[in-house]
């Protein structure tokens, strides 16, 4: 299937490794033109030029703190200047956040910002152009609202998610969508270091959890970033799609 993104500009938060590094390359293998922002520019060089070794153009490489209050104009900036319009933003940068007790204000204020108010504020910083174009698909990566333990981590995906579904509301008629996506266990930095960090580990959680019967890969989640930023889903909207092997007990 044609997916229709050659010549498309995307922009992928947090993608010096994991997910964003994975949903950065297949982005770039279906033609787009790349930004990418994260924080550690060595990683992201080492994509980019990973990116152009196949051909395709070279990313352009923006080393950044998303949670700078300056960082949504300072990337708006960036991409402007060397790439033009922006078709496709990926909010992929974010974090766990457990607490040992109930958390500090300091500590909550933290958790909000990197995982809902810095990703609000980009999406923000691009709708209007996309809705002067008439296209553009703004694509959330959040997480589960199941409150399984005190984690600053949790209650800012309900917030994105509420969000994210009162934007798509807003800029539906101009051509834009706006769509969560709540990964579940997959394979990446927070789960084979922090979260699941031995195989026993991670074979006790599948047995436990995961109809599926395996914990997933980041190209198990990039194909629907893909499939979402593309021209053909264009009457996806406003929904938040559970990637998780069916680990998630609910049925909505």
């Amino acid at each position: 299937m044609d997916l229709q993104l050659s010549g498309k500009t995307a922009l992928v938060t947090g993608a010096s490794a994991g997910l964003g590094r994975t949903i950065a390359r297949l982005l770039a293998h279906e033609g787009c033109r790349l930004a990418v922002v994260a924080r550690r520019q060595a990683l992201l060089e080492q994509l980019a030029d990973e990116i152009a070794a196949t051909g395709r153009q070279r990313p352009l490489v923006i080393a950044c703190d998303i949670t700078l209050p300056a960082a949504p104009a300072q990337i708006h900036g960036a991409v402007a200047q060397n790439l033009g319009a922006l078709d496709i933003l990926v909010n992929n940068a974010g974090g766990s956040r457990p607490f040992s007790g109930l958390g500090t204000r300091a500590q909550w204020d933290d958790a909000m910002n990197l995982n809902f108010h810095t990703g609000r504020e980009l999406a923000h910083a691009f709708v209007d152009g996309m809705r002067e174009r008439r296209f553009g698909r703004i694509i959330n990566l959040t997480g589960s609202e199941e409150p399984l333990a005190m984690n600053g981590g949790v209650p800012p995906n309900g917030a994105a998610h509420l969000w994210a579904k009162a934007l798509s509301r807003a800029v539906g008629a101009h051509g834009v969508t706006v769509n969560s996506i709540a990964p579940g266990r997959l394979h990446s930095e927070q789960i084979d270091q922090k979260l699941l960090p031995s195989a026993e580990a991670q074979r006790a959680w599948v047995e436990a959890n995961c109809p599926a019967g395996y914990i997933g890969e980041p190209e198990d989640l990039g194909v629907l970033v893909c499939f979402l930023a593309s021209p053909l889903a264009r009457y996806i909207t406003g929904q938040v799609i559970h990637v998780d092997g069916g680990a998630r007990r609910a049925a909505s």
